[in-house]
């Protein structure tokens, strides 16, 4: 017996982003701005400046999915909100919200959170499988890029060595939002790079995963509650953690962010210590 898709009603409003979205978003315009001119507790404002950017791109991460998702014929993710931008509406948003944030104030790492849940069984084709794993993470390049614009336009000041080996930007009239920018872009980096790992479990394992046969889809499955653990243990304990750095400061160079300058984010980011 062959299973039969079920017709789905898309919701009216379901590609309206939800009004959750829209405050993340003002929270991120106005602490920009705080930023930028150096309204009160500068080191708060660079904290909630980049957590909501973030949060936001993670939002973004995940509507990739789903949209990518639905155009493959997956209905469902509109009754489930995802297409709205909600980040209380996808499956584990302890996985795809919180435990991120938690990471980047901890670590300034920029970790993939849980994807959209999609009803594989209206996919048709294994391409449109992959292409839905390899949204999220193709969001996240895209807004590496776009983020760091300014800095590849040569909008942004630039990093100089004084005479006594100090780092300092040309123009220094606004250095806590440039350094947060950067922070910005290179979290966007970080994550664009952990997706596409093929790792069981991460996006880069989901891309290829459709293309196994199905008894090693079932074992790849079976491994993907572990993968990121083992991923996660090996970049903090192990020579991988170096190596992958050294990868994302060279990719985070070639869109024109300073390591120096998104380490000053981080640091202005930590306004408690």
């Amino acid at each position: 017996m062959t299973y039969e898709p079920v017709y789905t009603r898309t919701p009216r409003n379901a590609f309206v982003p939800s009004p959750i979205f829209a405050g993340i978003v003002a929270v991120f315009v106005v602490t920009g701005v705080m930023t930028w001119t150096n309204f009160g507790n500068v080191g708060f404002d660079v904290f909630l400046f980049v957590i909501s950017g973030w949060i936001i791109s993670l939002c973004l991460h995940e509507y990739a999915h789903a949209v990518t998702g639905y155009f493959s014929g997956d209905l469902t993710v509109a009754e489930r909100g995802y297409l709205r931008l909600n980040p209380l509406k996808y499956t584990h948003p302890l996985l795809s919200i919180v435990l991120p944030v938690i990471v980047v104030i901890l670590g300034g790492i920029g970790l993939p959170g849980g994807a959209v849940w999609i009803d594989h069984r209206y996919i048709q084709s294994k391409l449109k499988d992959s292409l839905i794993s390899a949204a999220g993470p193709l969001t996240n390049v895209v807004l590496a890029v776009v983020v760091a614009m300014p800095f590849l336009l040569g909008l942004a000041p630039e990093v100089v060595v004084t005479g006594l080996g100090q780092a300092s930007l040309t123009d220094d009239s606004h250095v806590a939002f440039w350094a947060a920018l950067a922070l910005l872009a290179f979290l966007q980096v970080t994550a664009s790079v952990l997706n596409f790992l093929p790792v069981p479990g991460l996006d880069g394992g989901s891309i290829i995963s459709p293309w196994f046969s199905p008894a090693y889809q079932r074992a790849w499955n079976l491994m993907a509650p572990w993968g990121f653990l083992v991923l996660f243990l090996l970049l903090w304990q192990t020579q991988v953690g170096e190596w992958f750095f050294t990868l994302v400061d060279w990719l985070a160079g070639l869109i024109g962010i300073d390591a120096r300058l998104y380490g000053a984010g981080f640091g202005l980011m930590r306004f408690w210590e």
